[in-house]
């Protein structure tokens, strides 16, 4: 009898593993980077590769940086509400495209449309690792003074900007 209370007692432990991961939001995964400056890294711009930028081009400003890709799914599905935020004009959105060929980011805008004031080329994916991205989409408040504010991992939903980044925005510009 005892030999087969051990692996229940482990059966039930996975399960309430497993039941406590499934209460969690993916899209709130905390991040070692939140209240510490931005990494800095200077990457060529997207649609104009003779130029560059770095995050302190944005010194002075709450922006939003976006990692997307054209070959991302996800980040199709939220697209249209970064053009909406972008239309609305409370932020400034930089992207960074993470791994992919130029011509196809551009060629994914131009077809889908364009909420950033601009998008850098991060083809190896160095930067997105100095960021700690897990996957595309992920979006990032930065504050006046270069610091993360607020990870966000997924898509962005109006909900998310609603409840989460307009608030935050607001607070920060205070």
């Amino acid at each position: 009898m005892n030999r087969f209370m051990w692996p229940l007692a482990g059966f039930i432990v996975l399960v309430t593993f497993f039941a406590v991961g499934l209460t969690l939001k993916p899209g709130e995964v905390p991040s070692p980077l939140v209240n510490k400056p931005a990494p800095e890294f200077e990457l060529t711009r997207l649609a104009t590769p003779d130029q560059t930028f770095t995050p302190s081009a944005m010194r002075g400003k709450v922006w939003l940086l976006n990692v997307w890709g054209s070959w991302c799914a996800a980040c199709l599905q939220e697209h249209p509400v970064l053009l909406d935020l972008a239309r609305g004009e409370e932020i400034d959105i930089v992207g960074l495209n993470y791994k992919d060929a130029r011509d196809d980011a551009l060629e994914w805008l131009k077809r889908h449309g364009n909420p950033y004031v601009l998008s850098v080329a991060d083809t190896q994916g160095r930067v997105g690792i100095d960021y700690g991205v897990y996957g595309v989409p992920e979006t990032f408040v930065i504050d006046a003074a270069g610091v993360i504010r607020f990870k966000y991992i997924g898509p962005i939903t109006a909900e998310t900007v609603r409840s989460h980044l307009l608030p935050l925005i607001k607070e920060l510009r205070q």
